[in-house]
């Protein structure tokens, strides 16, 4: 089992690089929401975070125990 795919952003599949991209911008939206602009989060703000989670861990169980792709029928 390659636990690189856990952690490495090379290794991801496209389930997981969404998370890690949406954990990254939302984490960004926080930070100019509370320092730059200095207003309050929305509502509810934080269950992004959880959902990006969610999303990242059904793509690590995928990537993990997933079966790659077959080559297909390629012709040369």
């Amino acid at each position: 089992m390659d636990f690189a795919k856990l952690y490495r952003p090379t290794r991801f599949n496209s389930w997981q690089f969404i998370a890690f991209t949406g954990l990254i911008m939302s984490g960004g939206a926080e930070l100019i929401l509370r320092f730059l602009v200095a207003r309050p989060l929305p509502v509810g703000y934080g269950w992004l975070y959880v959902c990006w989670a969610a999303l990242f861990v059904v793509g690590s169980l995928v990537n993990l125990f997933g079966k790659p792709a077959s080559a297909g029928h390629h012709h040369h």
